[in-house]
């Protein structure tokens, strides 16, 4: 009996001092190889790795990420002038891999996006993007439209984006003035783009 007593008292001091840690990282130059360990703070309970790619013009810039998070779902978003793919899990120091570049072979679905003056464009879907997403840019209070993974699109908030809704036919992500260019978009498309991007690699 007391041995049995014994066993359950160091079962409960091992597990009250085991904290839930995920691998941190950022790589401004498409690489996440100085990682480092880090214990995640309270309700944390999920690692992430993330990849960013960012098209301004001609020119491509990619950021690898590592870091604990809330929530996460592992999927890619593609909002046409940025794609971002996920890679979650919920094992201690799970993400020690980094995430996978967002695809780039055509699904064969077609979905609005936005730029700095309508939602009226269209964006070509990739991997397993089939659903056509709408959401709310939180810092920015503005809209987001382009293709989506079903496992992003089963979450009403993710990461930096709330208000989420996707539907699954080609171009079924139109809404009133917002798909025929009357409603401009005021804010810069680079500042979004360059907060979008501080977003994903300060949270």
């Amino acid at each position: 009996m007391d041995l049995q007593i014994s066993v359950f008292l160091l079962f409960i001091l091992f597990t009250a001092g085991h904290s839930f840690r995920c691998y941190d990282c950022l790589g401004l130059t498409g690489s996440c190889a100085n990682q480092t360990v880090q214990t995640c703070p309270s309700g944390f309970s999920q690692c992430q790795s993330l990849t960013v790619v960012i098209q301004v013009g001609s020119i491509t810039y990619k950021t690898k990420a590592k870091d604990c998070a809330p929530f996460c779902q592992s999927g890619s978003i593609n909002f046409g002038f940025m794609k971002v793919s996920y890679s979650c899990c919920n094992t201690d120091q799970c993400n020690a891999q980094d995430a996978p570049d967002p695809s780039n072979v055509p699904n064969g679905k077609t979905c609005y996006s936005c730029d700095d003056w309508s939602c009226s464009n269209t964006v070509s879907c990739s991997g397993t993007e089939d659903r056509c997403i709408k959401a709310t840019w939180i810092a920015g209070g503005k809209s987001v439209k382009g293709c989506a993974s079903k496992s992003i699109c089963d979450v009403t908030a993710f990461s930096n984006f709330k208000g989420i809704s996707c539907c699954e036919g080609n171009l079924c992500n139109c809404e009133g003035n917002l798909c025929n260019g009357a409603q401009s978009i005021t804010q810069s498309f680079l500042f979004l783009c360059c907060s979008l991007l501080s977003y994903f690699l300060l949270h």
